[in-house]
This record gives C-alpha cells, sequence and structure tokens, in this order.
C-alpha cells in the first residue's frame, strides 16, 4: 500500500512538473504560437492568405503601428498610458509634407522635421505627467485633440501632396527586395530592445513601473526618465507619420486616426501589463503582427470593417482580462 501511495505521489508530482514545464513554455512563447495558428487558420480559411508578397505586406502595413506602439510600450511599462500617438502623426503629416515639396529642400530637413515634431509633443506630454504630477490619460488626451486641431490648422483641413521621389521612397521603396518601411521598422526594434534590455535607462523604466517610489528611494531620476519615456514615445510617432505620409504620398490632417488604439492593443496583447512593469519589444512586435494578420486575413475573407472592429475590441478586453487575472494571482 505504502509503495502504490509512493508511485501514485510520484506520478502526481510528475504531471505537475509537465503542467508547470507546459505553462512556461507557453508564458515565454504563447504569442508566438498564437500568431502562427493564426496564419494557419487564416492560410486554411483563405489559401490565397499565405503567398509571400501578402506576408510582406502584412508587415509593410503593420510597420506604421508596430513603430509606435514600441514607443507605448516604454510608456506602459511605466505604468503610463499615450493616447496621443494618431494625433502626432496627424499633425507630423502635414508639417513634413511641406518640407518633402518636390524641388525645395533635401530628404534630410524634412526626416529631421519629423524627428522634431514628434520629440516635442513628446517632451511637453512627459514635462506635464513628471513635473506637473498630471494623470498621463488626461495630459495624452488633450494633446490628442490639440495636436489633430493644429494638424486640421497647419494643413486648412486639406491634404497635402506634391512630395519627393526621394521622400516618397521613404515609404515606397525597396532596398535589396525588402520595403524600406519594415527595414526602418526593424532598425527601431533593436535599437529599442537594446535600449530596453541592456541599459540602465531601461531598468529604470522597468524599475519605475515596478514600484514608482522604491525607485526613487533607490536613486532613480523618475521625473528625468519619464520625461525621456514620452519623448521616445513621441519621437516615433514623428517617425511613423513620416513613413506613413511617404507611403500615401500626401500629408494628410486625417492620418493616424484610431492608430492609438491599435498601438495599446499591439501592447497589450504581446504582454505588456497595464499596471507597468512588465512588458517586451518582441511581445509588442507579434502583438501588432497578430493584429496586422487578423487585419489582412479578414479583409480576404470580405469581413465587413465593422466586424473587424468588433473582434479587435474583443480580443483587447480578453488580453487585459489574462492580465488582470495573472497579477490577482500573484
Amino acid at each position: 500500500m505504502s509503495n502504490l501511495s509512493t508511485v501514485t505521489n510520484n506520478t502526481s508530482d510528475a504531471g505537475l512538473h509537465k503542467e508547470s514545464k507546459a505553462a512556461v513554455l507557453f508564458k515565454k512563447y504563447g504569442m508566438l504560437i498564437i500568431l502562427i495558428a493564426l496564419i494557419a487558420l487564416m492560410t486554411a480559411l483563405e489559401p490565397n492568405f499565405i503567398n509571400s508578397n501578402n506576408i510582406i505586406n502584412i508587415v509593410r502595413q503593420m510597420a506604421v503601428i508596430g513603430i509606435v506602439a514600441i514607443g507605448v510600450t516604454f510608456v506602459i511599462i511605466t505604468s503610463g498610458i499615450d493616447l496621443s500617438s494618431g494625433s502626432v502623426i496627424a499633425l507630423t503629416s502635414v508639417i513634413v509634407a511641406t518640407f518633402a515639396q518636390e524641388g525645395t529642400y533635401p530628404l534630410i530637413v524634412a526626416v529631421l522635421a519629423a524627428v522634431a515634431v514628434g520629440a516635442a509633443t513628446g517632451v511637453f506630454n512627459g514635462f506635464l505627467i513628471a513635473k506637473g504630477n498630471i494623470a498621463p490619460f488626461i495630459v495624452t488626451l488633450g494633446m490628442m485633440t490639440a495636436a489633430r486641431g493644429l494638424a486640421l490648422l497647419f494643413s486648412g483641413g486639406r491634404p497635402i501632396g506634391g512630395l519627393s521621389d526621394s521622400f516618397q521612397f521613404l515609404g515606397q521603396g525597396m532596398i535589396l527586395g525588402i520595403p524600406v518601411p519594415i527595414i526602418i521598422f526593424a532598425i527601431i526594434g533593436i535599437v529599442s530592445y537594446v535600449l530596453l534590455n541592456k541599459t540602465k535607462f531601461g531598468k529604470y523604466v522597468y524599475a519605475i513601473g515596478g514600484n514608482e517610489q522604491a525607485a526613487m528611494i533607490a536613486g532613480v531620476n523618475v521625473t528625468k526618465v519619464k520625461i525621456l519615456v514620452y519623448s521616445y514615445a513621441g519621437l516615433l510617432s514623428g517617425l511613423a507619420g513620416m513613413i506613413l505620409t511617404a507611403r500615401i504620398a500626401s500629408g494628410q490632417p486625417t492620418a493616424g486616426t484610431m492608430y492609438e488604439l491599435d498601438a495599446i492593443a499591439a501592447a497589450v496583447i504581446g504582454g505588456t501589463s497595464l499596471t507597468g512593469g512588465i512588458g517586451t519589444i518582441g511581445g509588442t512586435v507579434i502583438g501588432a503582427l497578430i493584429i496586422g494578420v487578423m487585419n489582412n486575413g479578414l479583409d480576404l475573407m470580405n469581413v465587413s470593417s465593422y466586424w473587424q472592429q468588433i473582434l479587435k475590441g474583443v480580443i483587447i478586453t480578453v488580453a487585459v482580462y489574462i492580465d488582470a487575472r495573472k497579477h490577482k494571482k500573484k
């Protein structure tokens, strides 16, 4: 009887060990597994989905959202939020378009304009949040409204066309068969990964999100780090606005509508916790690709855009619910 009990206990322990391994594996690679499963499902439902041109098209389309989502990831890890990304894209779009006219300024001027506009909005957000102790939701909501208004005022509510070929190359060109937006997205992803995982700045970002008071006691300059985080997020929104403008060959005051929600969704689906302190660049990239695969697959199957919005909302809600449950268990 004793031997039977021992065997039973050992079997039970082995089962728990196996379950534990499976749980750890899914926790580490869960989003990647879901992405692969989603690709397989879309391929089964729509055979044209898996061709190489369509896959490249998905990544190219999601490059803009992915770049914004990377900046948003930094913000959310610090327990913040940025609702202004889409409007910053629009403001950047119309300003950059004026510097990218055929036969006017060199390409570098338009690029620097995009960086300057994006970074300036981020600095403004970060300063009010860190120095003014105003809730990130309120500050970025205000910037969302103001930046959209400025974009409409600056452009007179009309698109700005006549962009140079060299500028359009940033959104439409290819290098060694790879679309330029994907190359820029990859570079930003690598740089952001290094920033978040290999520098003191990245450690401070996680520390602030984990416990701001403890980080402050440990000597972290919380104000400075927060301003830098929002500045970086703004800068990436500016670059995203530049790429979008180059891709559609015009500055649009209505560009970027709802992009901030797609970016937040990509970060949250990719495992970034809205409570702060948790998130990865790789997870966010996968989250953006999941949204891209879902949108593209549903488009190929002629599913109504209304249903797509509903589905996206359900996915975000489920992701947040799962995140909340995980933290409740802890």
